[in-house]
C-alpha cells in the first residue's frame, strides 16, 4: 500500500517527462494534477484504514534488496508519518494547482515537482536508515534546479547556497548513520530504536551532535538559518509552498524519528541545551523579521522562528511535548503555504512586495479585498489566535515544555508577542491606507485599480484557511491520529531514559 503512495507521484513524472508527443503547459499541468489528486485520494485511504490504537508501524512492507550492505527495502507509518504524508499531498496538489498555465519547459518542471512529491513521502516512510537518506537526498536536485531555472534575479547564488547547505546536511546524517551501524555491531542498516543501546554516552553524544547539525541546517535553526530566506526570495510561489509546508519537515521528522528515539540517554543529557537554542532561534527569527522590508522574506524568517517551538517541544520530551511537536509540524506547514501563496499573489498582481511602497491593499473596490482578508487570517494563525490551529499547536507545545523548562518556555512566549508585531506591521503597512503600489506615486494622482484575482488563483489559500479553521476549532481530528503514537514514543523503554532526568518545582529550579 505504502510502495502505491511513492509509486505514483514517480510514474507521473515518467509519464509527463517521456511523453511520446509534444506536450503543452496546460496539458503537463493538468497530468501533474490528476497524478496528485490521484495520490491524495491514495493517502486518504490511508487514513480511513489506519488503527488509531495500534501502536506499531502499520502496512509494513519488507524486501530485500542489496543484503551484503545491509540496505533493504523497508516501509511503515505510525502517527508521527502520517500526518506528514497528509500535508505532503495536500500541499504539492496546491503548489500544482497555483502554477501558471504559462510555465516554462513544462516537462521538466512538472516532472521535478512530481520528484519530490515521492521522494518526500518516501523519506516519510522508510525505516532501513540508508533508503531514509536516499529519499532524503532524492530531493535535492529538484529543488535546486526548481529553483535555478524558474527563480528571481539572484536565482543562481540562492539555488547554490541551497545546494551546498543541504549536501553538507545530508554527509552529516549519513555520518551518523554509519557511524551508529558500526559501533552497534549490526548487520542491517534497519530502523530499530534500541540501535544504540549498547554504546557509550561519549558515543551516543557524538553521534547525535552529527544528526542534530544535520537536520538543524534542513529545519533551519540558528544558525544555519541563512540559505532559507534567499531561497524563498528567489523561488517561485509554488516552490516556496513545497519549501516551508513539506521539505523543511523532513528535519523536524528527523529529530523525532532518529535524534530524540534513537539517543534517549544522550538526549536527556543535552536536553536544557537543546532547550536554549530552541528559544535563540525563536527570538532570533522573530527580531530578523520585524527587520525585513520584503514581504517574502518577513514571512521567510518567520518559519526560523517557529521551528524552534518544534526543537523546545521535543527537548521537553513527554508525551504532551511530543504531540506538540508534530502538531506544529502540520501546523507550520499549513499557515506558511498560505501566506505564501498570499504574498505570492500580491506581488503578481502589484510587481513588488516592498513593505515601503504597499499601501491600502484591502481597499474594497480597486485593491484585493478577499486576498487581503485571508492574509489578515494567515497572520492572525500564525500569532496563535484562539480558533486557530496556529493557537492549538503551540499552547500544546507551551503546556508540554512548561515544567520541563520553565524559563525557556516564558522566553519562547515573548517570541509569540513578538510574532504578533512583524505581521501587524506587514498588514497595517500593506494592506491599511490609501491604495499605493508604486515609489513614484504622488497626491492627486489618478487612483491604482489593480488586476482582478480570479477565483481559480485564490482557490489554493482558501482550501488552506479552511484547514485551519478546521483544526483550529476541532484538533481531535488531528490528535486522535497521533496521540498513540507519541504517547508510545515518549514512554518507550529506549525514551524513558530521558524522561527520568530529574525535575524540580518551577519556583525552585536554576533555570
Amino acid at each position: 500500500m505504502l510502495s502505491t503512495l511513492l509509486l505514483i507521484p514517480f510514474l507521473g513524472a515518467i509519464l509527463i517527462s517521456c511523453w511520446p508527443t509534444a506536450l503543452s503547459a496546460v496539458r503537463a499541468r493538468r497530468l501533474a494534477l490528476g497524478t496528485l489528486a490521484i495520490n491524495l485520494g491514495w493517502t486518504l485511504y490511508l487514513i480511513t484504514q489506519f488503527d488509531i490504537q495500534t501502536v506499531s508501524m502499520q502496512f509494513r512492507e519488507s524486501l530485500a534488496w542489496i543484503e551484503p550492505l545491509g540496505l533493504s527495502y523497508e516501509l511503515g507509518i505510525d502517527g508521527v508519518s502520517l500526518p506528514l504524508l497528509f500535508i505532503n499531498s495536500v500541499l504539492c496538489l496546491l503548489a500544482i494547482y497555483s502554477t501558471g498555465e504559462d510555465i516554462r519547459r513544462p516537462r521538466l518542471y512538472f516532472s521535478l515537482m512530481l520528484t519530490i512529491t515521492g521522494a518526500v513521502a518516501g523519506a516519510f516512510t522508510a525505516q532501513n536508515l540508508i533508503l531514509f537518506f536516499i529519499f532524503y537526498e532524492l530531493e535535492l536536485i529538484p529543488l535546486y534546479l526548481l529553483i535555478a531555472i524558474w527563480g528571481g534575479a539572484r536565482r543562481g547564488y540562492a539555488a547554490t547556497k541551497f545546494l551546498i547547505y543541504t549536501a553538507f546536511s545530508g554527509v552529516l546524517i549519513l555520518g551518523a548513520f554509519l557511524g551508529l551501524t558500526w559501533l552497534s555491531g549490526s548487520t542491517s542498516f534497519d530502523y530499530s530504536p534500541l540501535m544504540a543501546q549498547g554504546l557509550t554516552l561519549a558515543q551516543q553524544l557524538i553521534l547525535l551532535g552529527a544528526l542534530l547539525v544535520g537536520f538543524g541546517i534542513k529545519i533551519p535553526l540558528f544558525p544555519f538559518h541563512t540559505w532559507l530566506p534567499d531561497a524563498h526570495v528567489e523561488a517561485s510561489t509554488p516552490v516556496s509552498v513545497l519549501l516551508a509546508g513539506v521539505l523543511l519537515k523532513l528535519g523536524t521528522y528527523g529529530l523525532v524519528r532518529f535524534c530524540f528515539a534513537l539517543f534517549p540517554a544522550a538526549w536527556s543529557e543535552l536536553s536544557p541545551w537543546l532547550a536554549w537554542w530552541a528559544v535563540i532561534s525563536i527570538l532570533y527569527g522573530s527580531l530578523a523579521a520585524i527587520a525585513q522590508q520584503d514581504m517574502k522574506k518577513m514571512v521567510a524568517y518567520s518559519s526560523v522562528g517557529h521551528m524552534g517551538y518544534i526543537l523546545l517541544a521535543c527537548a521537553a520530551a513527554n508525551p504532551i511535548s511530543i504531540l506538540g511537536t508534530v502538531f506544529q509540524m502540520v501546523s507550520h506547514g499549513l499557515i506558511s503555504a498560505l501566506l505564501f501563496l498570499l504574498v505570492g499573489i500580491v506581488y503578481k498582481k502589484t510587481g513588488t512586495r516592498d513593505l515601503t511602497v504597499l499601501r491600502g491593499l484591502l481597499n474594497p473596490e480597486r485593491g484585493l479585498p478577499i486576498t487581503g482578508s485571508l492574509m489578515v487570517m494567515g497572520v492572525m494563525a500564525s500569532a496563535g489566535i484562539p480558533g486557530m490551529v496556529g493557537f492549538i499547536s503551540e499552547f500544546i507545545v507551551y503546556r508540554g515544555s512548561f515544567e520541563a523548562f520553565t524559563l525557556q518556555t516564558l522566553l519562547s512566549m515573548v517570541g509569540t508577542g513578538l510574532t504578533a508585531v512583524y505581521f501587524l506591521l506587514l498588514v497595517n503597512r500593506a494592506f491599511f491606507g490609501r491604495l499605493v503600489v508604486s515609489p513614484d506615486a504622488i497626491i492627486g494622482q489618478t487612483d491604482v485599480v489593480l488586476p482582478l484575482v480570479k477565483w481559480r488563483e485564490q482557490a489554493p489559500a482558501v482550501v488552506l484557511a479552511l484547514l485551519i479553521f478546521a483544526f483550529g476549532l476541532n484538533p481531535s481530528w488531528m490528535t486522535r491520529w497521533i496521540e498513540t503514537s507519541t504517547t508510545a514514543l515518549s514512554q518507550s523503554p529506549t525514551a524513558a531514559i530521558a524522561l527520568a532526568r530529574p525535575t524540580c518545582p518551577a519556583q525552585e529550579c536554576p533555570l
